[in-house]
This record gives C-alpha cells, sequence and structure tokens, in this order.
C-alpha cells in the first residue's frame, strides 16, 4: 500500500511538472521571451508531437522574434494535424504576410475571418493585415474595406483609423478620409501620418 502511495504520488508531481512546463511557455511569451518560449515548446512537441497547443505558442513566439520562415513552417506542419485550429490559420497567415507573401497570406486572413468568432483576441488585426496587404496591391477599395472592418471590431486603435483614413485618401473620398484622420488623432495626439494626412485632405476640401 505504501508503495503505491508513492508511485501515485510520484505520478501526481510528474503530471504537475508537464502541465508547469505547457504553462511556461506561454508565460514566457507573454512575457516577451520569446527565444525561451521557443526552446520549451519544441521540447515539448518532442515529447508529444500531437500537442497543437505548443506548436501555437511557438509559432506566437518565432513571429515575434522575426523568424518567420520557421513560423510558416511549423505553422503548416500543425495544420497537418489539425488544420481548422483558428490559430494556426492566423499564425500561418500572419508569417506569410511579414515575407511578402502577399497573395497566400490574405487567402489564410480570409479563412481566419470566416471561422473565427468575433470575439477572438486577433479579429480585427486580420482585418488590418488584409487592408495592409491590399494596400501593397494598390487595391484602395479593398483596403478601406477591410480598414473599415477593423476599425468597426476595434474602434480604440489610432493606428486603425490612420490606415483607413490612408485608404480613403487614395480613393479621393476627403470627407470620409478627414473622418478616420480626426477619429485617430482624438485616440492619439501623436500620430504624424494621421496629422499630415488631415493636413493634406484638409487642402484637398477648401
Amino acid at each position: 500500500m505504501r508503495k503505491l502511495i508513492v508511485l501515485c504520488a510520484i505520478f501526481f508531481v510528474s503530471v504537475g511538472a508537464v502541465v508547469a512546463q505547457k504553462a511556461d511557455a506561454l508565460d514566457l511569451y507573454r512575457k516577451g521571451r520569446y527565444s525561451e518560449a521557443i526552446a520549451v515548446c519544441e521540447q515539448e512537441i518532442r515529447e508529444n508531437p500531437a500537442n497543437i497547443d505548443s506548436y501555437c505558442v511557438l509559432c506566437w513566439s518565432l513571429i515575434r522574434n522575426r523568424q518567420y520562415g520557421q513560423a510558416e513552417q511549423y505553422a503548416l506542419e500543425a495544420r497537418k494535424k489539425n488544420s481548422t485550429d483558428i490559430r494556426l490559420i492566423e499564425a500561418l497567415a500572419e508569417a506569410r504576410y511579414y515575407q511578402g507573401k502577399n497573395n497566400s497570406a490574405l487567402e489564410m486572413f480570409q479563412l481566419y475571418v470566416t471561422n473565427a468568432p468575433a470575439s477572438a483576441s486577433d479579429f480585427s488585426w486580420a482585418y488590418y493585415y488584409m487592408g495592409e496587404i491590399y494596400m501593397r496591391q494598390a487595391r484602395y477599395e479593398h483596403a478601406d474595406i477591410s480598414y473599415t472592418m477593423a476599425v468597426h471590431v476595434d474602434p480604440s486603435r489610432a493606428l486603425f483609423w490612420t490606415r483607413c483614413g490612408y485608404a480613403r485618401e487614395m480613393t479621393n473620398t476627403y470627407t470620409a478620409a478627414l473622418e478616420a484622420y480626426n477619429k485617430a488623432i482624438e485616440l492619439d495626439a501623436s500620430q504624424a501620418d494621421a496629422l499630415r494626412g488631415k493636413e493634406r485632405v484638409s487642402a484637398r476640401l477648401r
């Protein structure tokens, strides 16, 4: 009986250690210690290749560490195990965005916003990135639509409003552009791009 109790105690301590290790990876990521989070996640995946949570934290950490190619490869590897996980879809989209793979990134962001709940933490950012891709492609009306969705989901970000204003400026809708720039400045008076944009469109409207 004593031996059984000891074995049980060892088992629960071991399980607790594994859980703690998993929690540590996410905690390291949240603290900005991306290289350490990467190392922990890679170890977790070696121990359990089916651990999708570890893949997700690994991809996020690699992206924040600007290791975009590796993030893309791990996201692709993880999607072979679970192709519908929205965290992997967003991570793959973002990794491709930063590598300039515009069309494939856009495809993934579109898949993400189609499947993710509006309450998802990256939902507004997905629309922002879509807007940035359309801007790269000089598809300004599409960019305006994407940025407008971004500010609709999260109206508290001056950056979103600034980029929305610029897209509208590029489509010559100056009154709407001025409204977006004013909103950006209201949220953050130091938004230099919004201030310059306001000057430009105000001159156009005079």
